[in-house]
């Protein structure tokens, strides 16, 4: 019944009007109507848009910043390596420095035996400075106080001339590359 009275008062108010205008009227409210639909779906496609690009940036910078991490891990390495470029090298010389050493506190009864330790003498002052080119050096031990990551305790002693937990003997030298032990000190520490 209702739409009967709606269609009713739309013919009476149409019956002024001509078939093309009200024909031009329907057309102008689809089109109307199909543009909000229109602009709706752009405003979706828009936020849409939006999102995927916000999460192409956030992805980005997060990329961003693990190349950043990683170049200056790799940068670390690299300056790490150089550094410690030699660590072999002195690590497989230790054990004929320590020989020198050894053979230097022998004494000579001869002449020419005590050329023979002058030579040797000259050679281990040779390898001494080389090693300290690169920046390593020998741990100080007698007199000085115990200390784990320097010295490596084998003995203790009971010597009043030195006070507690100081190092008495030095059995063999320990050898330190700028701030890396490569060998801890063997010593005797007092009680």
């Amino acid at each position: 019944m209702e739409e009967k009275n709606n269609l009713e008062q739309e013919m009476d108010s149409a019956e002024g009007t001509q078939p093309e205008e009200v024909f031009e009227e329907a057309q102008e409210n689809e089109a109307a109507e199909a543009g909000v639909e229109e602009e709706n779906q752009a405003e979706a496609r828009i936020a849409q848009l939006e999102a995927k690009l916000e999460e192409a940036e956030n992805r980005y910078l997060r990329l961003q910043a693990d190349f950043d991490n990683f170049r200056r891990r790799s940068r670390l390495d690299l300056e790490s390596s150089a550094k410690y470029r030699a660590q072999s090298l002195i690590s497989d010389l230790l054990p004929a420095i320590d020989n020198f050493d050894r053979a230097l506190k022998m004494g000579a009864d001869n002449e020419h035996a005590q050329s023979l330790l002058q030579g040797m003498e000259m050679v281990y002052r040779s390898l001494l400075d080389a090693l300290k080119k690169e920046g390593a050096e020998p741990i100080e031990a007698v007199g000085k106080e115990f200390d784990p990551n320097l010295h490596q305790a084998v003995m203790q002693d009971n010597n009043e001339n030195f006070g507690s937990n100081i190092v008495v003997e030095e059995f063999q030298k320990g050898y330190i590359l700028k701030d890396r032990v490569i060998r801890p000190s063997m010593v005797k520490v007092n009680q």
